[in-house]
């Protein structure tokens, strides 16, 4: 892959050419460095999308870190902060339930983001997102303890 700066372009706007045939001489071109054998390895071939779609994915990557480091510090807080309104068990009930959804969806959204860049770099399908129908399971279900808790206790 070669990127050209054109001479009439802005400086900020590049274009990825596929061959070198394909830009005219009045271009500056930069050949780009070949990814290592671990990425190769990890990525499984294929050819390179679009790298709009690659930021695309791993800012959703990033969303769905944030989302588990939201969890984990409420899972945190539950615990530390929240022992005059909850009993011992129903503290620990939520606190253990919003640290295994931290840690299930920070393991899972890397994978995620492995499969999505497969998929891209293959032209398939993408996958189906089993973290979403999990991550709303478990959301309601800590929201139901909450509520009955409340509901119990007034």
């Amino acid at each position: 892959m070669v990127v050209c700066i054109g001479a009439m372009e802005p400086a900020w706007q590049l274009r990825f050419c596929l061959n070198e045939a394909s830009h005219q001489s009045d271009r500056r071109c930069i050949t780009t460095m070949e990814r290592s054998r671990w990425s190769h390895r990890l990525l499984s071939g294929g050819k390179e999308p679009d790298p709009r779609f690659t930021l695309a994915n791993e800012r959703t990557f990033l969303a769905w870190i944030r989302t588990s480091l939201a969890l984990l510090a409420g899972g945190v807080a539950v615990e530390a902060f929240a022992g005059g309104i909850f009993v011992l068990e129903v503290r620990k009930v939520l606190s253990i339930s919003l640290l295994l959804l931290a840690m299930f969806i920070s393991s899972t959204a890397c994978v995620r983001w492995l499969t999505i860049e497969r998929a891209m770099r293959h032209s398939g399908p993408l996958p189906f997102p089993l973290l979403i129908p999990i991550l709303s399971i478990g959301g309601t279900l800590v929201t139901l303890v909450l509520i009955s808790f409340v509901a119990l206790r007034g």
